[in-house]
């Protein structure tokens, strides 16, 4: 394992966006404060064509980083490792600042339910899930960042809450944490935990990267839908975030209802006014 980075090693990249189709042309005519982009491996995990050509100009002007959601780290299954070799291959195309996925499942024996279903939160389970994050960073040849998951539904048999189940992980793998302040608050409103628990239980130093988004709410559950303006109880919990975890690159993560590219920088604006008087005042 000594050719993956330690920890304390993966870089600082400021205040980001997700790279979606319809702000390509926006976002290169006008970049603005956008300091680096998320983009969506899957979408590139391919041999050629019109995809990675977009890809190149971008990874010209801005640090990138490869989010993914099909690993499936949390399933059964055996690990895919024709994704792997895919993955693999595109980031030593892109030499991303940091890979990250989902700690969940995708699917089981074979089937893709295309969501991200939550863990038992148990021994086992953490056993489970560290070994093939281990086997993920050998083939990748570097730690990953996983990303805490909103939910809807909880296991009768964990063991452990989903904050100590993550952190254990991050530890026994020696992997990394994406914070998503908003399925901090979407999970903590549909099971009843107080979210600022969950921050004071996750190491500060594995929190590599902090997502922003917007919810819908439903008559008995949010739903974390990425369509929508982050609200204001998400932006409370990320000052309460950033007082804890201190400097940690930041995105908005937009996936439908897009708005102008010029609205998102506005949030982004919002988020880098909310934290930078914070880090001032702790420094």
């Amino acid at each position: 394992m000594n050719t993956i980075e330690r920890a304390g090693t993966l870089p600082y990249l400021g205040y980001g966006l997700g790279l979606r189709t319809e702000h390509y042309e926006a976002l290169l005519a006008d970049p603005g404060k956008v300091e680096w982009l998320e983009i969506v491996s899957e979408n590139f995990m391919v041999n050629g064509g019109l995809p990675l050509r977009w890809l190149e100009r971008f990874r010209e002007r801005f640090p990138l980083v490869m989010h993914g959601v099909s690993m499936s780290i949390g399933s059964t299954d055996p690990l895919d490792e024709d994704y792997l070799n895919r993955l693999a291959t595109l980031a030593q195309r892109v030499e991303p600042a940091w890979v990250s996925d989902h700690l969940c499942w995708t699917g089981v024996q074979g089937v893709n339910l295309h969501d991200l279903m939550p863990l038992p939160y148990t021994e086992e389970a953490l056993e489970h899930v560290a070994s093939r994050v281990r086997q993920v960073q050998d083939k990748l040849k570097r730690r990953i960042v996983l990303e805490n998951v909103s939910s809807y539904v909880s296991f009768a048999d964990s063991q452990l809450t989903e904050w100590e189940f993550l952190a254990a992980l991050a530890e026994r793998a020696d992997c990394m944490i994406l914070l998503d302040i908003n399925n901090v608050h979407v999970s903590a409103m549909n099971h009843g935990f107080p979210p600022l628990e969950y921050l004071r239980g996750i190491p500060v130093s594995r929190v590599q990267q902090f997502h922003l988004a917007g919810y819908e709410q439903g008559e008995q559950l949010i739903i974390d839908t990425h369509d929508a303006p982050v609200s204001n109880a998400v932006w409370e919990l990320y000052a309460e975030a950033v007082r804890r975890f201190g400097r940690v690159s930041t995105m908005i993560e937009r996936d439908d209802h897009f708005p102008p590219l010029a609205e998102l920088k506005a949030e982004l604006e919002h988020a880098r006014a909310l934290a930078e008087p914070l880090l001032r005042d702790a420094a």
